[in-house]
């Protein structure tokens, strides 16, 4: 089964710009997001399509993008779009990075847009190779994420698109993203009851993610919509964070930093890293293994963690001097 093998990218924060807002494009470049994806598909009613595409192009050739990973959401495989967006983006835009597809369902989706990135790189003798991120986004898209997972070496990245998902599911929910107080359980047992919040998305997220570690690829979760809730998107960066995902959607600028900041390693998590590597090297170097440190038993496992955490914190460090940034 193919395995990924394309660069390593920063992905903490992917800003949603829909191509027909072009006086968000300047923003949208100059701004603090790793990555920004113009959009084709949802953001654009049918009449509007080829002058989307059109803007598109031209705001990728046209604005300096810096070091962002670019992307375009195309149209659906099943729209008289699709073809068109790959075809005409990925012949006049060099400095494209990622197509963008949304509700993939199979492993066949994913190899289709393959080769026609394949015939369109030979046909224009392209700099560097297109990848592909796509939209888990459906039950069948759920159903089948590990064989999409494994779909394509140029596949980089599994999105969980919760607006569809929830649409699909027919959960009702208006604010996508947010908690739904229905999904809750009672407590039993000694003193008052009280309701426990679940996540009910739980396990799309969980497969999600699982599904893109075991092949290679980044998870990353999509959006949440109610963008005046600072602290409910905080708490959603968090949680996907806490099942392994590398970044979140911002579908507003105002969400960017906290994606940010939640998906960069903490000072205490790099200082907590750097101290068990410390600490392991020691007992290495003594003729020893595992190792008591701050209480807790270290052995090779938590050095490999100690390794990715810290090789992200570098990541991010150099990014953030080469932008000027802290």
């Amino acid at each position: 089964m193919p395995q990924s093998s394309n660069p390593v990218r920063l992905q903490r924060s992917e800003l949603a710009v829909p191509a027909t807002s072009e006086k968000f494009f300047a923003k949208a470049a100059a701004g603090s997001a790793d990555a920004v994806f113009l959009d084709l598909e949802d953001a654009v009613a049918p009449e509007r399509k080829d002058a989307a595409r059109a803007a598109a192009i031209l705001a990728l050739d046209e604005f300096d993008w810096g070091d962002k990973t670019l992307a375009v959401r195309i149209n659906g495989l099943d729209t008289p779009w699709a073809h068109r967006d790959i075809i005409d983006v990925v012949s006049a835009c060099p400095r494209l990075d990622l197509i963008l597809l949304p509700k993939a369902e199979s492993a066949f989706d994913v190899r289709f847009v393959d080769q026609l990135l394949t015939g369109l790189e030979r046909e224009h003798a392209r700099p560097k190779r297109v990848g592909i991120e796509v939209l888990i986004e459906t039950a069948k898209g759920v159903a089948h994420v590990e064989e999409i997972a494994a779909a394509s070496g140029r596949l980089e990245a599994l999105i969980f698109g919760v607006g569809d998902y929830s649409i699909e599911m027919r959960t009702f929910d208006t604010a996508f993203g947010q908690p739904n107080p229905g999904y809750a359980m009672r407590t039993q047992g000694e003193g008052p009851p009280q309701r426990h919040w679940n996540d009910q998305w739980h396990f799309a997220l969980a497969r999600i993610a699982n599904a893109a570690r075991a092949y290679g690829l980044r998870p990353i979760d999509g959006p949440y919509a109610n963008f005046a809730d600072e602290e409910g998107y905080r708490n959603s960066c968090e949680r996907a964070a806490a099942l392994g995902f590398e970044g979140k959607w911002a579908i507003h600028p105002s969400q960017v930093a906290i994606a940010n900041a939640v998906f960069s390693p903490s000072p205490e998590l790099v200082a907590a890293a750097e101290g068990i590597e410390e600490a392991l090297n020691r007992s290495v170097a003594a003729g020893a293994g595992a190792v008591g440190h701050g209480g807790l038993l270290v052995d090779m496992a938590h050095a490999k963690l100690a390794a990715i955490l810290l090789g992200r914190h570098r990541a991010i460090r150099e990014r953030d001097g080469r932008r000027g940034t802290r």
